[in-house]
């Protein structure tokens, strides 16, 4: 089990940086949500505790006792940048080395690998949540919500989750998580013992706009025209093909 503690920096009465219609807050605490989200949904054995989760004030020494007392392993706390520049840096307090070092270096290469940000850099700095957390720690900066080009960016739901992922790859990458089982929703339009009757089914299928495949299971040749991992979508489609006039199973595997 990894313990991991994310710290959705500033809220409450401390903005942050601000700029563009942005607040440092918000960015941060939607990040560190859909982070949250991502790792409990996708991955086993992670226990996850977060500084704040919602729009509250929370002192530098709550977050760090917090983490403390709970024995966290790794602390990641999110913040946005401000000042004119542009770009994504992280930091580790000055002076330690591997794991942390180790650590921030997988995390910020999955970071870059999914953002459109340019490199600031890895560096050290005197932070509070680096210096006073017994543990590994690292804070990320996330853009700059005063500068056009990265405010835009930041504005967009689907960056925003594309920076979550990116901590969420970082950290597998890093304490090498492991995935769930992948549960699938599958489309079936008809099941067969003679493999000719399944072709016939999946032409017509074809020739409706479906894309089929035909598998061998359980002795039957089963038509399948999808496989998705959300439940609303597989439905979607069953209803597609049910007003085309086939009959339909939706079942999961």
């Amino acid at each position: 089990m990894v313990k991991i503690f994310i710290d959705p920096g500033h809220g409450g009465t401390d903005s942050g940086a601000v700029g563009n219609g942005l607040q440092e807050k918000d960015l941060t605490l939607q990040i560190a949500i859909l982070l949250r989200n991502i790792l409990l949904n996708e991955f086993e054995d992670v226990e996850l505790q977060l500084s704040r989760t919602s729009d509250q004030t929370v002192s530098l020494n709550q977050r760090t006792n917090a983490a403390n007392n709970w024995n966290a392993d790794y602390y990641l706390s999110i913040h946005v940048n401000a000042g004119g520049g542009t770009g994504f840096e992280s930091y580790i307090y000055p002076g330690v080395g591997a794991p942390t070092t180790t650590y921030r270096d997988q995390i910020h290469d999955e970071i870059l690998a999914q953002v459109d940000f340019s490199n600031r850099g890895q560096k050290t700095a005197n932070f509070h949540v680096l210096r006073e957390t017994v543990m590994s720690a690292l804070l990320t900066e996330n853009g700059f919500v005063d500068r056009t080009e990265d405010a835009e960016k930041l504005k967009s739901s689907s960056f925003l989750s594309q920076i979550a992922r990116g901590h969420a790859n970082g950290l597998e990458v890093a304490f090498n998580l492991t995935r769930k089982p992948t549960t699938l929703y599958k489309v079936q339009i008809g099941a067969f013992s003679e493999k000719s009757n399944a072709d016939q089914l999946a032409n017509e299928a074809k020739s409706k706009g479906f894309e089929t495949i035909t598998l061998l299971r359980d002795s039957l040749y089963k038509v399948q025209i999808g496989a998705f991992a959300s439940k609303e979508n597989a439905e979607q489609l069953e209803t597609r093909a049910r007003n085309e006039g086939f009959e339909v199973i939706v079942y999961q595997e």
